[in-house]
């Protein structure tokens, strides 16, 4: 589909000018050419053409519009035509002259001329006359003009040749042709006569040159570095350079997790043990005792050296186990996971202080189980990891703001039921042995297939499994997998395996994984994660089978799998569970069930797709394979397998065996051999077997000559094709935008101009492609086939498309000059996001695979995606490689392919590919190169759309390749010696040859022309010109024994001269381009060449141009590069500052004693003096010499520089001891300052003014102190805030202001602690301004700046951004940070990284060279750059043109012996007394079993090793050293500093845990003075002293003098001038004794404060300040084991000797005593049921303790029998406690068990505890309810029992907080709480007590007793009578509770005992009586 207008001529112009036409069309616009000086008549003569997607519609409308060309000044309209296209639409073709409207709508008599063609979707065209559109073929083609103009550099714009009329196409870049290619020409359209591949409207350079700014030349393209795309082409597409499968390499992992604590703990008085799990290694934290918030602390480190996939899959699991011990497992509290992939995507990798949701897994309905706090962070190798400094602690006690969750994952997730539905699979490979089978027939007489399969699903540490299948290969389950898990899952994947059922071992025999990320969208208008019904396809190793599969990694889905295993159709579905439901199973076991099954249909309906292949070339195949005979298999899926051709497809097709023996021939030993219903196409799936010939030593070709095999497969998929067509729309939008990035940065390195112009062109493309998008993506919308995630993801999709298309827009026009870097993020981001959206989840066509078949053996392969090669008519929806020949490279399957095996190319291919429906398979030769004649197969001679079996070329050419290899740099180093002797050799089509070796260089400078004859090309002359086939660079090493070493490879495209085009600029000579060599993945090297391909005519060579210039007899009949290729030269002189040598190791077991510096830049060189004695002094006599070199004036062609040390050993032997290559010389290269630079203007003066701010004004949040503490006590802002509004309702009469700090209490640490609060405040500053930052650049690109700023001033106010970026903060900034005002303690400048990142690494004069040696490691060799160097060189480098501009060399004092180093400072040795202050060391990676070290410090210079072993710190791993060390040092010899952290151990040698080495020679000699920082204030006593023995105004003076700077002028009243700088300060100094006296030091200080701002010699002076750096450790490299503070000072000792070092040793915690007095208890809940009355009472008790001593809690007595809740104690219970103010935490020390060799000290939150308890004798006492106090923030108690709720404790109300350490007496009421059965806390009682905190010397004083006792005793509590033990008191309790009660009922008793008792007497006294009666007695 397209539209095409033939604009002829435009007539009766007025006057004389250059004429330019616009052509628009759906707003898409072409500009003409320019047409200079025409009069009358404008011959355009031009074609245009739009590809279109959707039909067009009769209303729409064509416009042109006809300029008059400026070059200066905008175009002028002369008139407008508008056309609407009905009749184009109706007829197809229309001819049209018609006259143009003016502005005004009035018409005008200029006419014009033109031609309208539609082509419509169908293909149909009106009828077409070739001679009408195209030019004459015979005409030299008219293309290259446009192609090359202005693309290399140094061309002129062409003159452009008459002949063929351009024809232009929208939507191309230069580049884009050889990545994307061109529309494929209809069977209608004259397919001979191909499109020259053209430029995009706005990408035609020669316009944009020709038009300076008239056109938007927004796209204007440039040459890309990676020649590759320099060449524009349409019938190939673009190879892949980088080779080697990175995928399942094993790499170095660490998993650092932190327990800190867990709060809110679901269940009573447990005793909590956390748990941490990652894959399968658990590790465990200590026990706390009877505590629902423990508090660990405790750091685990988890080792890995795994493949990333493998890594990134494993379960994080965090879980609370309660009461576990040795015999008990413990019970379950709740469980956390996430993993490790989660936090890896994190920001620096990491989660810090955030809160674990816990949940129970067994019991889903009941909620959340509690918090875990916790840090998690996985380093891989290389990254480093930033600890962030985090605001506040208390910000973190907020939990539901501190979740650990990544961004936008809900806090209340729910639980929800992810179903997998396994339906069926097919295509299953066989998994046993024939014999096997063979055996099993014998006795049992049936064939089963062999192979018993069965589903496994992976997800969230879970696994579940459907039925096996016995002896399947289309097995059909239809069962389904249930997972529970919270939604959203913290688990990125599902791991779907297919695996066989195996007596001895289940192996996998293929494996899919799920990303849900790429299922489901968690945004506004998203979806929850759906999949299917849908096939997948799975890879792993080749399917024949073997007992040991050597790649049976592949099946388990690590690394690219090289064979096609199965397809398996499933689903997936999420429900959230409603808990609430009573029916709901609460467990989370994984449950199988029966799924419902699903159609056939549903999937798709089956088409038959139709696969062609032809195999142009085959070439570099490995001389391994060079003596068999070779042929080449592709196969999709199982068709074309020639191993197993046993796995139909399911639709059943009659079956045709072949008939006679020839027709077995004529279809080439195809294994598929059915036919069609028609019985018309049998498939060939390989080509015929063919042995190699030898085209070098290593590698062989096939020679196909003229006869190209084919291959053609028939197979049956279902249509799923529209998730192709979509994805590969994406995929071009990305491939576009990702090239014109490429582009982008390519024009910033090469500081191009206009790259914003590039930028913008690329974002029009990238909107323009959006939009066509949402027009094609949407089409066959009521596919029954289609499933619910096509429909989701269709519709996010175009919702992210339409959206990143509108951003594009306005991101678009903020593109400006300055912005460029920032906006080409941005543009990464879309990048990332259309690759991500791209990537579709549900497969259809399997990828189609080339295998290379040796012998019947499987030797290397290729793997092509399906999407990439299938076939459509809407040209965006066309694969990238369908229809064009591809180069590939074959590799290595599996393992095999790793490491050095994987670079070499097993072979090349360059094939032609085509897939699609078989219907449309009348095109499927269209993209072939031309001039071929078909032949095929018997059956099929008389059929049009029988594929051929190969094709006969009949056309070929004949050319010259020249490749002229100029030079090579930053080579691999392969010889031991760390240098290589390599040499280039170059492929093309079946031919190569070598330059000559150079030997011992990484930077080869060739100058040598390869010229290859008698090239035969097969196919028309044209189209090679624009399609010449690839040549490939591969640069090897010379060894004298053995083959040579392979060092890496690339790819160029030569330029092609057709012999009847002239050899002239624009485009000959080609210029020199880099190439990017690769070996495997990794760059190793760029090579600098070019290659331009002749055709040689009909009179032979003579046409060719010459090969002029001299034959280089002296290295052998080599030709050089010729004039004009090769770069233009200019006379430079190189100066090079010899400094010294550093760290020489030994070379062959000898110390070096005698070396020399040799220096070599492009053949000329210097040698430096020779050091007579290293051991004595390794510093050079002569500091600076300079030799002259021809180096090319493009300063991007410099050749590299190298260094070179050797030693001079007796004899004249040298021995080389190692190198370095300088490979750009660009930060040498010398510029004159520019003088009119603002801070050059010297004349007025500048003020700057330091006046210190007013302290008082800022006390409210000023860092506050007590009277009695002697540390620093953190407060809030806001929390103080609340505090101050409360005092203000209050009135000022409850509270004392607090005092001001008190100098004498105030030391070190209350600066360090002062300055790390002010570092975190700043930190999230910065975060916030961040964004208000890009909102501001936004609104000023919006109206543009307001009101000019002075230069002066703008040049100040980029410094104060900059200042404020780099987050440095001066005292001068109080602008900076408004809010936040400064309290009055002084500060240090806290740096989170080490000085030297910060101050770019002091190499502001001086640089350090690392002098390498030894072979450059490979990955799995695991030799780092680290092990290599085997020294370093110092010195510098300085390169200019000569003769230097007149001005440069007048500067005053200027010598000539240092050239262009004025002013370095002599190199003799010197000695300097080192001062190290190591404060404190974090996050140490533990050392013991028990995840813990004990760790000291050690430091080494020079001779000086100290090891401070006896003050090791006992099991910590963030130990507080604070300690300083000094030694004596003198420089050159001893100037690495190493500070190592070491494990102490009772037993064997200490462990080296991690250590840090700081350079101390750079920091002392650079212009930064990073000797001894700059304080902030001067002061001359205190805990602020002055550390530097000189002065600021001694500093000052002499800064001035080094700088020959004029000043400084101390004036009156605090002024100091400096050059024409004044600065402000203060003038008075306070002495000890307070008296004032006058001073000059305050002004000088803000002088240096504010030394970046002098003029010339200004650059930032080092601040008084503790930098952070990464502790690394030699065994584990690039993973940092933890990090260190410190600081280093440097005096030199013929200065005056500096003061005492400052104390920083730790503070000790301060000793207090916490009394806290229980007085009463109410409305205790009542838990007992009384014995005898029934009645509800409790015992109760009060338990107290301080967190952590729980070992040392007290009870009171106990209250017995309350009956109303309420209790009285009186009871006093003492805590004496350790605490350091400044990091709020009590510090105690106790061994951790009886084993224990000395004590460990811990840090724990003061917190108070106090339970309520109801004391049973007989069984355990019940837990009634607690509290738990932060005695630094806890609500203040309510004044009377009724007055305290429930609602104090949780925080629902705003209760004023108080902290023990302020108030030191506070009593009041508190509530008890506990959780029910419904985990909601419930009030259970409240307690009466009083807190009273005193120092140790106080309570000493006034002493008092425990409990009731003596001294100062309590009086016992007035308790109700009824308040004892019944047991013990019986008479009591018979008083108490039986008498009181029952006493009625009790007398009722006696009565009738009595009653009783008179009768029984009365019974046993009758019968006496009666006898005594009777017998009258």
């Amino acid at each position: 589909m397209a539209l095409i207008v033939h604009l002829k001529t435009v007539s009766e112009l007025r006057g004389k000018g250059d004429r330019i036409a616009k052509v628009t069309f759906r707003g898409q616009s072409f500009y003409s050419r320019v047409l200079e000086n025409c009069e009358g008549v404008a011959d355009f003569d031009e074609t245009f053409r739009w590809p279109v997607a959707s039909s067009i519609d009769r209303n729409e409308v064509l416009e042109i519009q006809i300029f008059n060309y400026s070059k200066v000044f905008s175009n002028k309209l002369i008139g407008t035509f508008c056309m609407v296209l009905q009749k184009v639409v109706e007829e197809n073709r229309v001819e049209v002259t018609d006259t143009l409207m003016d502005d005004s709508n009035a018409i005008i008599k200029t006419s014009l001329s033109m031609e309208v063609r539609y082509q419509a979707t169908d293909g149909t065209v009106g009828p077409w006359d070739d001679g009408d559109f195209l030019g004459d073929e015979s005409l030299q083609e008219e293309k290259d003009s446009q192609e090359t103009d202005g693309l290399l550099p140094g061309s002129r714009p062409s003159t452009r040749i008459s002949g063929e009329k351009s024809f232009r196409r929208a939507g191309r870049s230069v580049f884009s042709a050889m990545k994307l290619g061109k529309t494929r020409s209809h069977k209608e359209e004259p397919q001979r006569q191909d499109e020259p591949a053209v430029l995009e409207m706005e990408d035609l350079d020669h316009l944009a040159i020709q038009l300076g700014d008239g056109l938007d030349p927004d796209s204007v393209s440039l040459a890309s570095v990676t020649a590759l795309t320099s060449n524009v082409s349409n019938k190939r597409s673009k190879p892949d350079i980088k080779m080697e499968p990175s995928a399942g390499r094993p790499m170095d992992y660490q998993v650092s997790i932190t327990v800190i604590e867990a709060r809110q703990l679901v269940g009573l008085n447990m005793d909590p043990v956390v748990c941490v799990e990652v894959g399968d290694d658990k590790k465990y934290t200590s026990m706390k005792e009877s505590t629902n918030c423990p508090y660990y602390n405790e750091y685990f480190v988890f080792d890995f050296h795994v493949s990333p996939d493998v890594m990134f899959d494993k379960i994080i699991k965090i879980s609370v186990i309660h009461s576990k011990n040795l015999l008990r497992s413990g019970t379950l509290v709740g469980s956390f996971k996430m993993d490790v992939g989660t936090v890896y995507s994190q920001p620096e990798h990491q989660f810090h202080h955030k809160w674990a949701i816990l949940s129970d897994p067994d019991d889903i309905s009941a909620g959340l189980k509690g918090y875990v706090k916790c840090d998690v962070a996985v380093v891989g190798k290389g990254d480093n990891i930033k600890t962030p400094h985090k605001a506040n602690e208390t910000d973190e006690d907020d939990i539901e703001g501190n979740l650990l969750l990544p961004e936008g994952v809900p806090p209340e997730r729910q639980w929800a039921r992810f179903y997998v539905k396994i339906y069926r699979a097919e295509g299953l490979p066989r998994m046993n042995t024939s014999l096997m089978a063979n055996v099993k027939k014998a006795f049992i007489g049936e064939n089963k297939d062999l192979v018993d399969p069965y589903v496994q699903v992976f997800f969230a540490g879970q696994k579940g499994k459907t039925s096996v299948q016995k002896s399947s290969y289309e097995p059909l389950w239809n069962e389904q997998v249930v997972f529970t898990d919270l939604f959203p899952p913290l688990c990125k994947r599902m791991k779907v395996q297919i695996r066989d059922s195996d007596k001895v071992n289940d192996v996998a025999i293929g494996t899919h994984f799920i990303d849900l990320r790429k299922i489901s969208n968690d945004g506004d208008k998203g979806f929850l994660p759906t999949l299917g019904p849908a096939w997948v396809n799975m890879y792993g190793s080749t399917r024949n089978y073997t007992l040991l599969d050597e790649h049976q990694d592949l099946n388990e889905g690590l690394g690219e799998g090289v064979s096609f295993r199965a397809r398996l159709m499933l689903g997936l579905a999420v429900e959230i569970l409603d808990t609430s439901n009573p029916e709901l199973t609460s467990s989370t076991e994984v449950q199988v069930e029966q799924a419902t099954p699903v159609s056939e249909s549903c999937t798709g309906r089956m088409e038959e797709f139709f696969l062609f292949g032809a195999f142009l070339e085959a070439s570099m195949i490995d001389r391994k394979n060079g003596d068999k005979p070779i042929t080449f298999e592709v196969t999709i899926g199982n068709y074309g397998n020639e191993v197993d051709g046993m796995s139909r497809p399911l639709r059943p097709r009659p079956r045709k065996e072949p008939g006679d023996e020839e027709e077995v021939d004529l279809i080439q030993n195809s294994s598929d051999d059915e036919g069609d219903e028609a019985g018309d196409l049998a498939s060939v799936s390989s080509t015929p077997p063919m042995r190699p010939q030898i085209t070098d030593r290593n590698y062989f070709h096939l020679p196909y000559l003229e006869r190209k095999p084919c291959i053609y497969i028939k197979s049956w998929w279902p249509d799923q094709r529209r998730r192709l067509y979509n994805a590969n729309i994406m995929d071009h939008i990305a491939d576009k935008l990702e090239e014109g990035l490429n582009d982008v940065q390519e024009m910033i390195k090469t500081e191009k101009s206009y790259p914003e112009r590039r930028l913008r062109g690329v974002l029009e493309e990238l909107s323009c492609g959006c939009h066509r998008f949402l027009s094609l993506s949407d089409k066959d919308q009521g596919r029954s086939s289609r499933t619910r995630l096509d429909r989701e993801r269709l519709k996010s999709c175009m919702r992210e498309l339409e959206s990143m298309g509108q951003q594009a827009k306005s991101l678009r026009a903020q593109v400006k000059r300055h912005t460029v870097r920032d906006k080409l993020r941005s543009c990464q981001n879309f990048l990332q996001k259309l690759r991500f959206l791209a990537d579709e989840p549900q497969h259809s066509i399997p990828d189609v695979f080339i295998w290379m078949m040796s012998n019947n053996k499987r030797i290397a392969y290729a793997r092509v995606p399906s999407k990439d090669l299938l076939f459509s008519i809407v040209e965006e929806e066309l694969g990238k490689d369908c229809a064009k020949v591809k180069t590939l490279f074959l590799k290595l399957p599996g393992k095999r392919g790793f490491g050095s095996a994987g670079w070499t190319v097993q072979a090349k291919l360059e094939l032609y590919l085509w897939l699609g429906l078989s219907k449309q398979r009348k095109d499927f030769l269209c993209g072939l190169p031309c001039g071929f004649e078909e032949v095929k197969a018997a059956q099929g001679l008389g059929l049009h759309s029988f594929p051929p079996i190969s094709l006969v070329y009949t056309k070929k050419q004949a050319f010259q390749l020249r490749a002229h290899m100029y030079q090579a740099r930053s080579l691999f180093a392969a010889d031991s010696s760390g240098l290589s002797d390599p040499f280039a050799r170059v492929f093309f089509i079946n031919q190569s040859q070598c330059t000559e070796v150079l030997n011992e260089t990484l930077c080869p400078t060739w100058d040598q022309m390869l010229v290859f004859d008698n090239l035969e090309l097969y196919g028309e002359a044209h189209e090679l010109r624009d399609d010449p086939p690839i040549i490939v660079i591969e640069i090897y090493d010379q060894d004298s024994m053995g083959k040579a070493d392979f060092m890496g490879r690339t790819f160029a495209k030569p330029l092609v001269k057709m012999a009847d085009e002239a050899y002239c600029p624009p485009r000959f000579p080609p210029q020199l381009e880099y190439y990017q060599i690769y070996r495997g993945s990794a760059t190793a090297g760029d090579l600098l060449a070019a290659f331009e391909l002749l055709q040689i005519g009909p009179s032979g060579k003579a046409d060719l141009p010459p090969i002029n210039g001299p034959v280089d007899m002296d290295r052998g009949p080599i030709m050089p590069v010729p004039v004009g290729i090769r770069p233009v030269l200019s006379k430079y002189r190189v100066e090079v500052l010899f400094w010294g040598l550093r760290d020489l190791k030994r070379v062959n077991l000898a110390q070096v004693d005698r070396p020399r510096v040799d220096i070599e830049c492009a053949g000329k060189g210097v040698q430096s003096s020779l050091i007579h004695n290293y051991k004595k002094n390794p510093n050079f006599n002569t500091l600076v010499k300079w030799f002259e070199v021809d180096l090319p004036e493009n300063e991007l062609l410099h050749p590299p520089l190298n260094i070179r040390v050797v030693d001079c050993r007796a004899f004249g032997r040298y021995t080389l001891v190692g190198s370095h290559a300088v490979s750009s010389l660009r930060r040498f290269i010398y510029r004159p300052p520019d003088r009119s630079a603002p801070n050059w203007n010297t004349t007025g003066e500048v003020v700057v003014s330091m006046e210190p701010e007013e302290p008082v004004k800022k006390l409210e949040t000023m860092v506050k102190l007590d009277a009695t503490s002697d540390a620093v006590v953190k407060v809030d802002v806001a929390e103080d805030e609340k505090e101050r509004k409360k005092k203000k309702k209050k009135g000022p009469s409850e509270e004392p202001e607090e005092e001001e700090p008190d100098e004498s209490m105030l030391d070190w640490w209350s600066k360090y602690f002062a300055s790390i609060d002010t570092m975190k405040e700043q930190l999230r500053q910065h975060e916030t301004s961040g964004t208000d930052l890009e909102e501001k650049e936004e609104m000023e690109s919006a109206e543009g700046l307001k009101g000019p700023m002075k230069s002066k001033e703008k040049s100040r106010a980029a410094k104060e951004e900059k200042k404020k970026k780099n987050q440095s903060p001066g005292p001068g900034q109080g602008s900076e940070a408004p809010e936040k005002k400064k309290a009055k303690i002084d500060e240090l400048k806290v740096y989170p990284k080490e000085l030297e990142s910060e101050f770019d690494s002091f190499e502001d004069w001086l640089h350090t060279f690392n002098l390498l040696r030894g072979k450059t490691g490979d990955d799995e060799d695991g030799s780092t750059e680290e092990e290599r160097i085997v020294g370093r060189f110092k010195g510098s480098l300085c390169v200019y043109k000569v003769p230097l501009p007149e001005d440069v060399s007048r500067e005053a004092g200027y010598d000539p012996t240092y050239g262009m180093f004025q002013g370095i400072p002599s190199n003799d040795p010197i000695n300097v007394l080192v001062r190290i202050y190591v404060v404190r060391a974090t996050d140490l990676h533990p050392a013991d079993i028990n995840g813990k070290a004990d760790p000291y410090i050690a430091i080494k210079l020079g001779k000086t090793d100290i090891r401070d072993k006896e003050n090791y710190i006992s099991k910590q791993l963030n130990p507080v050293f604070g300690k300083s060390f000094d030694i004596e040092a003198s420089f050159p010899m001893e100037s690495m500093l190493t500070v190592a952290v070491y494990d102490w151990d009772l037993v064997g040698t200490d462990d080296l845990i991690g250590e840090t080495k700081i350079d101390l020679e750079n920091r002392f000699y650079s212009k930064h003075r990073a000797t001894c920082g700059i304080a902030q204030t001067y002061s001359i006593h205190g805990y602020n002293i002055w550390r530097d023995p000189m002065k600021p105004s001694q500093i000052l003076t002499r800064l001035c003098k080094e700088g020959k700077v004029d000043g400084p002028h101390f004036g009156p009243h605090g002024r100091v001038r400096v050059a024409n700088r004044v600065f402000t300060g203060p003038s008075e100094i306070e002495d000890e004794n307070g008296q004032r006296k006058p001073t000059d030091e305050h002004v000088a200080l803000s002088a240096l404060r504010h030394w970046e701002d002098i003029p010339r010699v200004g650059c930032r002076l080092v601040p008084e300040h503790v930098e952070t750096r990464p502790l690394l450790n030699p065994d584990k490299p690039g993973i940092e084991q933890g990090r260190l503070e410190l600081w280093v000072d440097m005096f030199p000792m013929d200065m005056p000797a500096p003061g005492t070092p400052l104390d920083i040793s730790p503070r000790k915690p301060k000793k207090y005593e916490l009394r806290v007095i229980v007085w009463n208890t109410d409305e205790v809940v009542l838990e007992d049921d009384d014995f005898f009355t029934g009645e509800k009472s409790s015992d109760i008790f009060v338990r107290g303790w301080l967190k952590g001593q729980q070992e040392d809690k007290q009870d009171t007595d106990v209250h017995y029998h309350s009956l109303t809740g309420e209790g009285n104690f009186n009871w006093r219970y003492l805590f004496p406690f350790d605490y350091l103010a400044a990091e709020e935490k009590i510090v105690m020390s106790k061994k951790e068990s009886m084993f224990s060799w000395d004590e460990t000290e811990y840090k724990i939150p003061a917190r108070l505890t106090l339970q309520i308890w109801d004391a049973d004798h007989f069984s355990a006492d019940d837990f009634l309810g607690a509290i738990e106090l932060d005695l630094n923030r806890f609500p203040r108690g309510a004044k009377t029992a009724k007055q305290c709720t429930m609602e104090m404790a949780t925080g629902e109300v705003d209760v004023p907080l108080v902290s023990i350490f302020k108030q030191k007496r506070v009593k009041g009421w508190w509530p008890l709480l506990a959780r029910n059965e419904n985990d909601e806390f419930e009030l259970t009682g409240k307690v009466e007590a009083e807190l009273h905190l005193l120092t140790a010397e106080e309570a000493e004083k006034n002493p008092v007793g425990l409990a009731r006792n003596e001294p100062d005793p309590l009086e016992k509590p007035n308790r109700p009578d009824t308040s004892f033990i019944w047991f013990l008191n019986p008479l009591k309790s018979a008083r108490y509770f039986l008498w009181h009660t029952y006493r009625w009922l009790l007398l009722k008793f006696l009565l009738l005992f009595l009653l009783l008792l008179l009768f029984a007497l009365f019974l046993y006294s009758l019968p006496g009586y009666l006898a005594k009666k009777i017998l009258g007695a």
